[in-house]
């Protein structure tokens, strides 16, 4: 007979229970008990070991409180200066739209509690520290708790230190591991926990944990995973976040979003064990995607070239550590709707790749204030010189507004003093380099007034009245209109040979539109410390304004640059309102210009290459001149920029100019000019002095001349 089978195919062979014998499934039962039973024994066994090796931890720390005085002496919370981390400053428009910020080391932009999500604090206190508002900054029977917990689930799910002790390991005491380091630590988390509430501590806390990607702080951490405030985030998000600070790494939401979830659902189960929420909201959030949004709100920057501006004189003022790391908030003067306008003028008259750059500056006369910096180049959304504040092109002709400037400012009444519209040579010596002048387009108009050459802007009359003033004079104005960077006082001067910026341009003509008086540019108007108050004694918004010279001399500069907008070389700006304005350009056509004003705007438009000095000479078919593009950007900016508050004309001075007799060594003293077209090229025409070319006698002023510069 066949012996019976068991489930496992083997046959009996032992003896029945009337027999003695037993089946072998029933042997299989009674292992399986006993390895159970011995699994059993070896956790207990192991859990209650780990029980008392933490009461003896427990028992060791205790007796180091009560032993250690050498720690305890020494732990003086009040001596104790925090580490500090740091905290973005951000930089903020005129009407308090936010532009960007300047990211710390660590990104990081502390809120109150009140800033916080009520999830967030609930979240971090149920995963991190149960007992937090039962403790006094040391919990043992946490330490044991979470230790089991962790055990049971095979990695680490809850930390053993408090809140309180993580805080003071961020804020005093770094992470460094040593038996006097955790002894320090504990002791300060008990002063600490004496010293404030616990309302302080957890907002402290969570202002200055880690939770990865470079977010330090919980509003860090919303905007960079989120694009969230704090205050806003949902029991997901916040659950996310609460559970980042343990390993940011390991949970890391954007490289690792299943270890995110899983460590996310471990807080809400915290949470729902904890009673803080109910098995709904448990269930809900444990089934909501992590939706996360890649915040920009510390890596973009809007209006970058202004932005780096503002930076630069932040560092100027504070160092650049304080304005990397000092919790700055920074309120700007530009206005973001100059900003939009000028870069849309130079999109709509400069729109191929292979269009030359352009950059625009405006500024309010009044104060300084800078409304609008922006540049815009063709095929290139994006690059780091700012051309507008950092670029030095040379000026050609729009310089000469200087020496018209500097003309009446002695006193030369422009209508009625005349200079020959000739080809100009001069060498004041035989050893010396001879400069010869001509006009932009070689035609010349015999004697003519410095009003009429200045509205054809006229090189061969401003070469002259260059010299007779004196190139260290109009250098010396320059400066004081606003010009900074340091101009050779050569001979070509006036005909602007040397190199300057678009925002210097700006800041020197808004002196002739305020009446005489200069002010600083300004971008700043005011500064918050981290401590919320207004840093006062940096001056920030205050203007700095000095009379250069009187209201009647800028009436009279204003009233030649409003003929030149009117009918002169600058008619492609005109706005249809008072205005004035001058154009530029080089003699290689590498650079042009329009430079204009009005009594509430200064504004000047450059356009070039950015990297090198190339001939704009067809340009969507055209030459460029200062006249051309420059000034119809100009125009295209000021119409829309002020079609609500048009600028008024200037009024009468309060200081007229006297005009003085003057007997200028290159002045012509013949008799009245012929008609236009007319006249000669020859100085001695009309009883006038020699002709310029036999000239031995030069002003003691001069240098030997560079490239002259035409237009």
């Amino acid at each position: 007979m066949a012996s019976p089978r068991n489930g496992n195919g083997h046959g009996t062979n032992g003896h029945g229970k009337n027999g003695g014998t037993l089946y072998p499934n029933h042997r299989r039962r009674r292992r399986q008990r006993r390895r159970r039973d011995r699994i059993v024994t070896r956790r207990f066994a192991i859990l209650t070991t780990l029980a008392v090796i933490m009461g003896g931890i427990a028992a060791m720390v205790a007796a180091a409180f009560t032993s250690a005085n050498g720690v305890l002496n020494n732990c003086d919370l009040a001596a104790l200066k925090p580490v500090s981390i740091g905290q973005n400053s951000f930089v903020y428009a005129a009407d308090g739209s936010l532009l960007g910020a300047i990211p710390a080391e660590r990104n990081r932009q502390p809120v109150t509690l009140d800033g916080m999500s009520p999830w967030v604090t609930k979240a971090t206190v149920d995963v991190e520290d149960r007992r937090f508002y039962e403790h006094g900054g040391l919990d043992y029977e946490g330490i044991l708790r979470a230790a089991v917990k962790n055990l049971e689930s095979g990695h680490v799910v809850q930390g053993g230190s408090t809140i309180t002790q993580q805080l003071v390991r961020n804020l005093y005491i770094g992470n460094e591991r040593s038996l006097e380091r955790k002894l320090k630590e504990a002791c300060l988390a008990r002063k600490v926990e004496k010293a404030h509430t616990k309302d302080w501590i957890l907002t402290s806390y969570l202002n200055q944990v880690y939770f990865g990607n470079h977010a330090y702080g919980v509003e860090a951490a919303a905007q960079t995973y989120f694009a969230e405030h704090a205050k806003d985030l949902r029991l997901a998000q916040a659950a996310m976040i609460a559970g980042l600070p343990q390993a940011p790494s390991v949970y890391d939401p954007f490289e690792r979003p299943n270890e995110a979830v899983r460590r996310r659902n471990e807080v809400l189960a915290a949470m729902l064990s904890a009673n803080d929420i109910d098995q709904a909201q448990y269930d809900k959030a444990v089934a909501a995607p992590l939706k996360l949004h890649h915040g920009e709100i510390y890596t973009k920057v809007r209006e970058p070239y202004f932005f780096s501006y503002v930076r630069e004189e932040l560092i100027a003022k504070y160092g650049a550590n304080t304005v990397r790391g000092g919790g700055l908030k920074i309120y700007t003067t530009i206005v973001p709707r100059f900003q939009k306008l000028a870069e849309a003028a130079i999109k709509n008259t400069l729109n191929y790749p292979n269009d030359p750059a352009s950059a625009i500056v405006s500024i309010n006369p009044k104060n300084g204030a800078i409304r609008a910096m922006t540049s815009v180049v063709p095929g290139k959304k994006h690059t780091q010189f700012n051309l507008a504040a950092q670029g030095r092109r040379q000026a050609g002709s729009s310089f000469k507004t200087f020496v018209l400037t500097e003309a009446i400012r002695e006193g030369i009444n422009p209508d009625s003093t005349m200079y020959l519209s000739a080809p100009f040579h001069w060498q004041p010596d035989p050893f010396s380099e001879p400069w010869d002048v001509t006009t932009y387009a070689n035609d010349y108009y015999g004697p003519s007034s410095i009003t009429q050459s200045t509205l054809r802007s006229d090189n061969t009359v401003f070469a002259r009245l260059t010299l007779d003033l004196g190139p260290e004079n109009i250098v010396r104005l320059a400066h004081r209109m606003g010009i900074t960077t340091k101009l050779e006082p050569v001979a070509s001067v006036g005909l602007g040979s040397n190199s300057v910026g678009v925002l210097e341009m700006a800041d020197a003509y808004a002196t002739i539109a305020a009446g005489g008086i200069h002010s600083d540019p300004m971008a700043i108007r005011k500064v918050v410390l981290p401590n919320g108050k207004v840093d006062e004694g940096a001056g920030w918004g205050v203007p700095h304004r000095e009379r250069v010279f009187s209201d009647g001399v800028a009436y009279e500069v204003a009233r030649i640059l409003k003929m030149n907008i009117q009918s002169g070389t600058g008619v492609g700006a005109n706005p249809g309102y008072p205005a004035g304005g001058k154009t530029g350009t080089t003699e290689d056509w590498g650079d042009a210009w329009f430079a204009g004003i009005t009594t509430n705007s200064s504004t000047v438009v450059w356009v070039g290459y950015p990297n090198a000095k190339i001939p704009m000479t067809a340009v969507h078919g055209i030459r460029v001149v200062g006249g051309t593009f420059p000034a119809t950007i100009w125009r295209l900016f000021m119409v829309p920029a002020f079609a609500n508050n048009q600028p008024a004309d200037w009024a009468l001075p309060t200081d007229p100019v006297v005009w003085k007799p003057y007997h200028g060594q290159y002045q012509y003293f013949g008799a009245p000019p012929p008609p236009p077209g007319g006249g000669g090229t020859d100085e001695k025409k009309g009883g006038g002095k020699k002709d310029s070319s036999t000239t031995t006698t030069a002003p003691p002023t001069t240098t030997e001349p560079p490239a002259t510069t035409t237009e």
